[in-house]
């Protein structure tokens, strides 16, 4: 399955100190997480977006369970507000269009 997940918010920093502990310990092995990830295929694409304090990316995963588990292995999973949505895929949106046409036209034959 593919999820479309992104992570809002965080700590802000009381000081310089907190700052490098924050960025040694959390933040900096949450990105090596996530390379990690992609470099597994886990992660297909994403980033950041520019001048914000959050991750946009598309994930893969065999079930919800996979996925939560995943995103907890993040360090940063604790500090931020997470939201991941399943996206369905375009061939299996197509083979409904194309049942709901079919439904229609035949719907329309029948009519005459």
């Amino acid at each position: 399955m593919l999820y479309l997940v992104t992570a809002t918010g965080g700590p802000s920093f009381g000081s310089e100190e907190e700052a490098v502990h924050v960025l040694k310990e959390i933040i900096m092995p949450s990105f090596t997480e996530m390379i990690k990830l992609k470099k597994q295929k886990k992660i297909l694409a994403g980033g950041l977006p520019v001048g914000e304090r959050s991750f946009v990316f598309v994930a893969q995963a065999p079930s919800n369970d996979a996925l939560d588990a995943m995103l907890r292995a993040i360090p940063m999973w604790a500090a931020l507000d997470w939201e991941a949505v399943p996206l369905q895929s375009f061939e299996g949106r197509a083979k409904i269009e194309r049942g709901i046409l079919s439904k229609i036209r035949a719907a329309k034959k029948s009519k005459r």
